[in-house]
């Protein structure tokens, strides 16, 4: 067996894992990543960016279709699935290329094959051990399904929907999170019925219950069905299409069904806990410097519980990187990660919910809502929607929460209110562009200051 040695071995070359790489590469240390897939694991392959592409060829369509609204001529003829793969794969393809290319310019060693981690802090490839003073763990995740729930044929995750080589009459989704709002969206805009199952009371239930209304309002008008607060009992499928059943006695038939209820961590059979990582649940145990038990061994991203998202992973992979490099990056928790689905409209939020707000805090707590139909460029853009801002009485920003097209693009403005516990009065004299839809959030922050505007 031979034997390799470097300051830093990465398993894993997703968004956690390749930043990871990058950051310890560019402070100088000499690094290992390892990879059984490609860098960019599942984001850039079969996740954030494929599907997004997905997302837009979807408003291209919704846009000719209803180019006669601002006067211009256009027809939409169809949607030719072959040429919206050829699209979709041409912009991962030209990412993947981009990001192969920094990590050889960083000197980075990749190694391609399935790693597993050694009781001696090592990780072994085939006949090979990788070992570094470090090692970080970034295996990722994998989609989910439910007991008895098996995948295959006419039931699909994520994965396989992306690889569909046609657009579905009716499609039936288990579960209305974000990636089966997502694919609702896209599938709508293709022209495809859809119906969602969501056992929970609301779609995007972890979000603040304002943005969900919001969304669930704009899918009826989009003409996506929605059965909330009813659970899942079965489903049997035939050559030509799939028949799922609800607990309440319903049955749905359609030509497939996407189950979307969730990610899990992929730390099953890696050795991790033969190597003394402790699991729960399957996500590894770290603290807030993202260690785990073992001395030099970190865990970045999907693996560690809280919210599966890749920009997270990234700034995660980051900061190991240079904790590991005797640096003091700030820790940035997960209340201030920004969180957007990109469905049509969008939802976006960051903080706190006003329910998670009054939890914490009572009654000292402050909201309000803006609505995007006072908002010229949402106009202009055919949008409706909200902004809703959570705000401690006299105190800081602690949540910002949107629901429009486009507005996944103003959540970093959120983001600073809120990682920088700005009160609205410190933010409210500072000018947004006009016409902008940041001036809606302008606006409620311009509200909170007690000197509303356009707002009453």
């Amino acid at each position: 067996m031979a034997e390799h040695t470097s300051d830093v071995v990465v398993l894993g070359g997703g968004s956690g894992g390749y930043a990871a790489a990058l950051r310890a590469a560019e402070l100088g240390k000499s690094v290992v990543l390892i990879e059984k897939d490609k860098l960019g694991g599942t984001c850039l392959h079969r996740g954030c960016v494929p599907t997004k592409a997905l997302l837009h060829a979807g408003e291209v369509a919704d846009s000719a279709r209803h180019a006669a609204t601002v006067g211009v001529r256009a027809a939409l003829e169809g949607v030719d699935i072959a040429g919206v793969r050829s699209y979709r794969e041409a912009i991962v393809a030209k990412k993947f290329a981009g990001l192969q290319g920094l990590v050889a310019a960083r000197g980075i060693t990749v190694v391609s094959g399935a790693g597993r981690l050694t009781p001696d802090r090592a990780v072994q490839v085939g006949d090979d051990l990788y070992r570094g003073g470090d090692v970080v763990l970034a295996t990722g995740s994998y989609s989910r399904t439910l007991p008895g729930l098996e995948i295959g044929g006419r039931v699909l995750t994520s994965e396989q929907a992306l690889e569909l080589d046609e657009i579905p009459a009716h499609v039936v989704i288990l579960g209305g999170g974000v990636i089966g709002v997502e694919f609702a969206s896209v599938w709508r805009s293709f022209g495809a019925e859809v119906t969602i199952v969501e056992a929970l009371d609301h779609l995007v239930p972890t979000e603040d219950v304002a943005l969900s209304k919001a969304l669930e309002r704009a899918f009826r008008k989009r003409g996506i069905a929605s059965r909330l607060g009813v659970r899942f009992a079965g489903v049997t499928q035939t050559p030509d299409g799939v028949t799922v059943r609800l607990e309440d006695g319903t049955e749905l038939h359609a030509d497939y069904l996407l189950v979307a209820v969730g990610r899990g961590p992929a730390t099953d059979g890696l050795g991790f806990e033969d190597a003394g990582v402790a699991l729960d649940r399957g996500f590894v145990v770290v603290d807030d410097q993202l260690r785990t038990g073992v001395a030099g061994v970190w865990a970045v991203g999907d693996i560690v519980a809280g919210l599966q998202l890749a920009h997270r992973g990234f700034q995660q992979g980051i900061a190991v990187a240079e904790r590991i490099a005797g640096l003091s990056p700030v820790i940035v928790p997960d209340s201030q990660v920004p969180r957007v689905a990109y469905s049509s409209p969008e939802v976006a939020s960051v903080g706190l919910s006003e329910a998670a707000a009054r939890e914490a805090h009572g009654d000292a707590v402050v909201t309000y809502e803006y609505n995007l139909a006072g908002n010229a460029r949402s106009e202009i853009l055919g949008t409706a929607g909200i902004v809703k801002v959570v705000r401690l009485a006299d105190g800081p920003v602690i949540g910002v929460h949107l629901a429009g097209d486009r507005v996944g693009e103003l959540i970093t403005e959120g983001q600073l209110a809120v990682g920088w516990e700005a009160h609205p009065e410190d933010i409210a004299p500072y000018v947004h562009a006009h016409p902008t839809q940041s001036e809606a959030l302008g606006e409620a922050f311009l509200a909170l200051a007690g000197k509303p505007l356009h707002a009453r």
